[in-house]
């Protein structure tokens, strides 16, 4: 097909901006124009650094990284929230036995929501975040200028009832906010799940090659450069992504940075069958491989150490060694390279050769023709059931093709082309594996896709040293109608996501027939407060319509509705075990064995109060305009103090 014509003359500004760029290209940024519209640009500061002799006079240079609209990004996640989270049990599996969590919303508006109920309570973080390649689009309802009223008349995104159903900004080269966008997309969320992750809490973040950068300088900023673990490189499609014409990438990253360095427990992986191979020899202390003792790696030249060269002596009839030369001793050994015939150097210092020499053995070994001697470490396999070895930098099993993600999905659904970019369950066994994980632990994954995560973690649990819970949390993005997710009924990701869980938990079931583990998930959607608006605003309401409200709470609001908002406000996980009962006809919501006990029904007599308060729970709640009469009003303090006194007292 041929291009059409442009009729039009070529806009020079866009000329001239891209000749300076290929000059200088330190100097192209983004910034502000007049009308506070954030737009690409040249830094005349550098520009003028650039074709100056001498230093240019400016602003104080100090070390930072920042962009536009990074203060108003800290502002968004420090700003509340009166958002609240809504129970829908038809779509959850075993709603009231599982601990695992299925959150369908905004991520940045759930984490917000955690912060009293699970600040410090979560083990490990996985996300896989849109990378920004300029071809994809992100999610995300973050503007910092407009009101939701006038942002949904301009993006046309919300529904009949003013909810949030899909807004979707594309990101490319073209756009003056390219990195402003997506940084500000990620640094609120990055701060709030800093303050959920326990002091022995880790993060792992997929990334590309488009902001592994921005993402890293940003974690170094929010998690501090210390508690950055490392970087992994993740083999992800053998055939090379064709993201440019020049090269075909082969990799994707991995990120991991801890809470507390000092706290995290990272344990590595466990030793392959190939890698157990190694240890092929034995003696008293067990098995052990032979590791050389010259150092191989940087400052290996005498020059750069001398202290660490100098000979170690060899009984030729058994092996041992001495740093003193005898008539048993006669073997002098040099670290010397015998690639290049250098002097290099060992890797133990003199005492620490005299403190460890049982562990060192010398060995005769045939190089260029000739048997020499050479200085070996016993290196011993770690006794114990489960052997480990230090987490590799490069991941590069054939399990972690990415491509295995979408195969995986094929096989659940029976069904290609439902979900083509699912991360493959095997990458995040491996980052589960690496630390130190506990019964209980949970789980986080804020951007679930197709839900792999609760996959790994379900599959990990049919083993006895696992019993974790998962937190997912997915906006409801729509699926395309195009698209073989769509055709097969599957109307968003979250409908995919949810589906996918209910179908590995039924094949991992039976294929562990003797495994425990907990396959379901509470479902539970992020919605506007069950509160009415003067709850929060009374002096703008006139006192005639504060006297005609029956109460301060949405006409649809079910009592379980409220429950999950009490249980929001007062820290109560969210996973908690909640029962139901009856006392005199109303509905009674017994939470976390007695932690907190609710009712919500109206008309409240004191046979209802006085059991109630005989269970002595640590919280009970129930609504202001519940009392039956305005005689309990007056007897419920009295109840209490006397059959509870401890009880603390809450109404909506």
């Amino acid at each position: 097909m041929s291009d059409k014509l442009k009729m039009h003359t070529p806009n020079k500004a866009d000329e001239n901006f891209a000749k300076l760029a290929a000059l200088f290209p330190n100097a192209v940024t983004e910034t502000k124009d007049e009308h506070g519209e954030i737009v690409r640009a040249i830094d005349k500061d550098i520009l003028m650094q650039e074709i100056s002799a001498t230093v240019v006079e400016g602003a104080d240079e100090r070390y930072q990284f920042t962009w536009p609209d990074k203060k108003k990004s800290i502002l968004l996640a420090n700003a509340p929230t009166n958002k609240t989270l809504r129970p829908c049990k038809e779509e959850s599996v075993n709603f009231d036995t599982t601990e695992n969590l299925y959150i369908e919303g905004d991520n940045l508006e759930f984490l917000k929501l955690l912060q009293e109920t699970y600040l410090g309570k979560i083990k490990m973080i996985y996300i896989d975040p849109p990378y920004n390649t300029g071809n994809d689009s992100f999610v995300y309802d973050d503007n910092f200028e407009m009101n939701t009223a006038d942002f949904s008349s301009l993006s046309n995104q919300y529904d009949e009832n003013g909810n949030l159903v899909f807004d979707m900004r594309d990101n490319n080269e073209g756009n003056g906010r390219f990195h402003t966008d997506w940084l500000n997309m990620i640094y609120p969320r990055l701060k709030l799940a800093k303050d959920l992750l326990s002091d022995d809490g880790v993060i792992f973040i997929s990334i590309d090659e488009h902001e592994v950068e921005n993402l890293t300088k940003l974690c170094d900023e929010v998690f501090g450069q210390i508690n950055h673990i490392g970087t992994f490189i993740i083999k992800s499609n053998p055939r090379g992504s064709m993201s440019t014409s020049e090269i075909a990438s082969l990799h994707e990253h991995l990120l991991l940075y801890s809470k507390n360095r000092l706290q995290a427990e990272i344990i590595g992986h466990e030793l392959s069958s190939d890698m157990e191979a190694e240890y092929k020899y034995n003696d008293e202390n067990g098995a052990f491989r032979l590791l050389g003792l010259r150092m191989r790696g940087g400052f290996w030249r005498r020059t750069d150490r001398p202290k660490l060269y100098y000979p170690i002596y060899v009984n030729p009839s058994n092996g041992q060694i001495s740093l003193d030369a005898t008539d048993e001793y006669t073997e002098a050994v040099y670290p010397v390279q015998p690639s290049t015939n250098e002097d290099g150097t060992w890797r133990w210092s003199k005492e620490k050769v005299l403190s460890d020499f049982e562990f060192l053995i010398g060995k005769q070994v045939s190089r260029n023709g000739d048997t020499v001697w050479d200085i070996y470490q016993k290196d011993y396999l770690a006794k114990g059931e489960k052997r480990r070895t230090k987490a590799k930098s490069i991941w590069d099993d054939s399990e972690i093709n990415y491509q295995n993600g979408a195969v995986e999905i094929k096989e659940l659904f029976n069904k290609s082309g439902i979900f083509d970019y699912s991360k493959p369950i095997f990458l995040i066994s491996q980052a589960l594996k690496m630390i130190k994980l506990n019964k209980g632990d949970i789980i986080l994954d804020f951007f679930s896709g197709s839900a792999t995560t609760a996959h790994s973690v379900m599959q990990l649990n049919t083993t006895d040293m696992y019993g974790l819970n998962y937190i997912l949390v997915q906006l409801p993005e729509l699926t395309n109608e195009k698209t073989e997710a769509y055709k097969a009924g599957y109307k968003t990701i979250c409908e995919i996501g949810k589906e996918r869980i209910r179908r590995a938990a039924k094949k991992i079931a039976e294929e562990n027939p003797e495994a425990k583990f907990d396959g379901g998930f509470r479902v539970l959607k992020c919605d506007t407060s069950n509160m009415k608006d003067v709850y929060y605003n009374p002096s703008e309401f006139a006192p005639s319509l504060l006297d005609s409200m029956e109460d301060n709470i949405k006409e649809d609001r079910t009592p379980e509705d409220l429950l999950f908002q009490v249980m929001l406000d007062l820290g109560v996980l969210l996973s908690s075990k909640i029962e139901e009962t009856t006392i005199a006809g109303k509905k009674i919501f017994n939470v976390a064995d007695n932690f907190l006990i609710a009712c919500f029904d109206k008309e409240v007599n004191d046979e209802v109060i006085k059991e109630i308060a005989q269970k002595k729970p640590y919280y009970f709640v129930m609504r202001d305009s519940s009392m039956a009469n305005d005689s309990l009003a007056t007897n419920f303090e009295q109840i209490f103090a006397t059959f509870s006194p401890e009880t603390v007292r809450k109404v909506l």
